[in-house]
């Protein structure tokens, strides 16, 4: 087993590589790069400065929280975080709470592909399963869509809600904010709720978990606590699988990067 300095290192080198032009695709340059003359654009100094200390913070807490084991990319945390941060800078007068969920939905549904991270503390609170939608696929989730009764997944960024009880018990409203994506989430009612078919037994009988309308279902004995941590303005990311086209303006770096540097103290301005 490699010593954690060692594993650190790794982490920040890989981390580093994919801040390297060579390692992101055309679709990831055009969402990092803001247009020129956009209003509030960092100096090529600042952006500097601010991004090396977001990626050795960002692999800081990724060790913490100790998510190395659990199968989460480093990549796709720091996609949850760029997006965590740009919707608080976006979104100044509602203040968002510092818990992140994140559902990788490139990985099968066998899997533990939920994590719910608490940023203030470093702290993983919940890493379990979670359903996709009856027409995303068996498995593995291989189609997404923002359309009303496609029984599909939807992928991006939302914020969470108010609570409610219904057929499924407690359940959590959703508000997507990725307008080609899921912004028809409240319109087509998917929400977090629990669901018996998303066990490991289930697994164990089908292969696979069962498989919802569209709602990101959980384990029946393990919803309710997370809906209680993750209600009420904290951000989900869900993440695309590599051959499923996605883009999105909260992965914009400078927006994401002046709230981290206000946040962290590092400047009072660009």
């Amino acid at each position: 087993m490699r010593s954690m300095p060692t594993v650190f290192a790794s982490l920040f080198f890989s981390l580093l590589t994919l801040s390297a032009p060579t390692a992101v695709t055309a679709t990831e340059k055009a969402a990092e790069r803001p247009s020129l003359g956009e209003k509030g654009t960092l100096s090529d100094a600042r952006r500097m400065l601010y991004l090396a200390a977001f990626e050795q913070d960002m692999v800081r807490s990724y060790a913490a929280a100790g998510l190395t084991v659990t199968g989460l990319q480093p990549a796709v945390y720091r996609k949850a975080l760029l997006g965590y941060y740009n919707l608080n800078q976006r979104n100044p007068s509602a203040a968002l709470r510092p818990i992140l969920t994140i559902i990788d939905f490139s990985r099968p549904s066998t899997e533990k592909r939920l994590w719910v991270i608490d940023l203030s503390r470093n702290r993983l609170l919940h890493h379990t399963l979670v359903a996709h939608g009856k027409n995303t696929g068996e498995n593995m989730a291989r189609s997404f869509s923002n359309r009303p009764g496609s029984e599909m997944s939807s992928v991006g960024f939302f914020i969470t809600g108010q609570t409610y009880t219904g057929k499924h018990g407690l359940s959590l409203k959703l508000r997507g904010m990725d307008a080609a994506y899921n912004s028809n989430v409240m319109e087509r009612a998917v929400v977090v709720h629990g669901a018996d078919y998303v066990s490991e037994q289930f697994v164990r009988q089908h292969g696979r978990l069962g498989r919802s309308q569209g709602c990101p279902a959980l384990p029946a004995g393990q919803s309710s606590a997370i809906i209680q941590n993750i209600k009420r303005g904290t951000v989900v990311y869900a993440h695309a699988p590599e051959q499923v086209s996605y883009s999105s303006n909260w992965l914009t770096i400078d927006s994401a990067l002046s709230f981290y540097a206000q946040q962290k103290g590092l400047a009072s301005g660009n």
